[in-house]
């Protein structure tokens, strides 16, 4: 860590003030799940619970919010119900299950649980602001206007999170399409990371690959082991 925030309190802090000032495209309005008190709030327990502590940790990042996980519950990947029975944390709200948040907490629960994947890795998202269009979640990259639009102020969120803590010589972005392609011309253009490893995301294995969820999650368990050396190596 650069300071003496806490993991958890610098990444509330950044919540607690995220921001998008830019114009968007005609359509497409931003979704900011942390405008919400209980959001926030729940984030905080959350934040509070497993990651108040100064260790450094691999940065592991999806696209951006969508309406049923992460915007609900300000937790990525992380619906009502895995914050509750996975992470112990209590809410009112619908136990709907989603069906990226099923996939992950099977995985950390492969890896561990909890505790163990929230000592060594942060769940985030490269845009820490979601989208909708139509009223339905909408992708940063499905438009190159709203791409351009976003790219610096997702290079400043990348950054920040690097110095909250998370390591710059690895990360791992879960995203094996458009994801890894726009993430493969930021890194290139802006170094942020030493070496990104691309996993299939979480919503394509449940919706088109479930028969061999065995399979990405023996995948997901060796990349997560071989990307902690970097931590296990010499934490800064």
């Amino acid at each position: 860590m650069k300071n003496n925030a806490t993991f958890a309190s610098s990444v509330l802090h950044f919540q607690s003030k995220l921001n998008l000032a830019d114009k968007l495209p005609v359509g497409v309005k931003a979704m900011n799940p942390f405008r919400e008190g209980q959001v926030l709030a729940l984030s905080d327990v959350f934040l509070r619970k497993f990651y108040d502590d100064k260790h450094d940790r691999v940065l592991v990042l999806g696209i951006n919010p969508g309406r049923f996980g992460s915007g609900l519950t300000g937790v990525a990947f992380t619906d009502p119900f895995a914050l509750q029975e996975f992470c112990g944390i209590p809410n009112k709200l619908s136990k709907t299950r989603e069906s990226s948040a099923t996939f992950i907490y099977q995985m950390i629960a492969a890896y561990g649980g909890v505790r163990e994947f929230c000592d060594d890795f942060y769940l985030g998202a490269t845009c820490p602001l979601g989208f909708l269009k139509d009223g339905v979640n909408y992708n940063f990259y499905d438009d190159p206007q709203l791409q351009n639009v976003v790219t610096p102020f997702i290079v400043n969120s990348v950054r920040k999170h690097v110095a909250f803590g998370g390591i710059n010589e690895i990360a791992i972005v879960l995203g094996s399409g458009k994801l890894k392609k726009f993430w493969k011309k930021l890194n290139a253009e802006h170094k942020l990371f030493k070496s990104i490893v691309y996993l299939e995301h979480p919503r394509y294995i449940m919706q088109y690959k479930r028969r061999e969820l065995s399979r990405f999650i023996v995948k997901y368990k060796k990349a997560l082991l071989e990307s902690r050396e970097y931590l296990h190596n010499g934490r800064r």
